[in-house]
């Protein structure tokens, strides 16, 4: 994963790096007497997360191929429109390859940007449907809380890829995540295949697969889709087949593996210390960790570390 950091006043900075993520975008007009531009980008295998702050008069334009570009435009007399219809300044929206444009004065801008066939196949098997192709239906999210929940969200996808250390456990729970998000928040094709009924062929001898693959496999970052792809069902086939067979979801499994990893490592000894190993075993906040450690263990990890040594 790559990050980047960038303030200038260099108007000529602003469509270079855009155009890393977006290679449609364009800038048709600038103030440079009010222009300056303040950028953070996170760049993971499949997708990026951009946030930038623009102050100028600005007509942006951009029109996404091989892409799935989810955005919210914040601003001073801000204006986002397709070529059919005006869209909620301020609220997200998406596009996978419609044209959008966007006017401003000063504007805050959030993004993230997919690859197109990468989030296919992980949308395919986060609704079991291996035929879906993914579409955008319209632009404009389901609801109006999205505005609020597309904030939180993008506070706390901008923390975590910041902090995760370029962990692949991480960033792969991220990617899946931050999918999730848009593609439920919006009107698109992902929404109706999970309407659909979920495969509900799975046997306990699948869930007994699943188990060793994620015991075998928790020190890798594997998410519960790749789970469900190795004892070959669907996500939503797996996560019925555990709610049926154990009351439990494969995401529960895996955590509490990858605590008991962590906690295999404290028994142990190890001269790393407790923040590492947690993120090691895909717990980036060592606060989160040392509750989910109480609760499983009774103690806290320092406890564990402690009677060791």
């Amino acid at each position: 994963m790559s990050v980047l950091r960038l303030s200038t006043r260099d108007a000529s900075r602003v469509e270079e790096t855009w155009k890393q993520f977006v290679p449609s975008a364009a800038l048709q007009r600038i103030d440079p007497e009010r222009f300056r531009f303040d950028w953070f980008s996170a760049e993971a295998p499949g997708f990026s997360l951009v946030r930038y702050d623009l102050r100028a008069e600005i007509h942006s334009v951009v029109e996404p191929e091989d892409q799935l570009l989810a955005c919210q435009v914040t601003g001073t007399s801000a204006e986002v429109r397709t070529k059919r219809s005006s869209l909620d300044a301020g609220s997200p929206w998406l596009t996978d390859g419609a044209r959008v444009e966007a006017r401003w004065e000063s504007a805050r801008v959030s993004a993230l940007v997919f690859e197109r066939r990468s989030a296919e196949e992980l949308a395919r098997r986060m609704c079991g449907d291996d035929t879906l192709r993914l579409r955008v239906q319209t632009g404009a999210p389901e609801r109006r809380s999205a505005d609020a929940h597309w904030s939180r969200t993008m506070d706390f996808m901008t923390s975590a890829l910041e902090d995760c250390g370029g962990d692949e456990l991480v960033i792969a729970g991220l990617h899946r995540q931050a999918l999730w998000l848009v593609l439920t928040a919006f009107p698109t094709t992902f929404r109706t295949a999970l309407e659909q009924d979920p495969q509900t062929r799975a046997a306990p001898a699948t869930v007994r697969r699943a188990l060793d693959f994620i015991d075998e496999n928790a020190h890798l970052p594997i998410t519960v889709d790749d789970v469900a792809s190795a004892v070959h069902i669907s996500t939503r086939g797996l996560q019925y087949a555990f709610r049926r067979a154990l009351d439990s979801t494969p995401a529960e499994r895996l955590r509490r593996a990858r605590l008991e990893g962590a906690h295999r490592e404290l028994l142990a000894g190890t001269s790393d210390t407790i923040a590492v190993i947690a993120r090691r075993w895909g717990f980036t906040h060592p606060s989160r960790f040392s509750a989910a450690y109480r609760d499983a263990y009774g103690v806290l990890p320092a406890t564990t570390a402690g009677r060791r040594r």
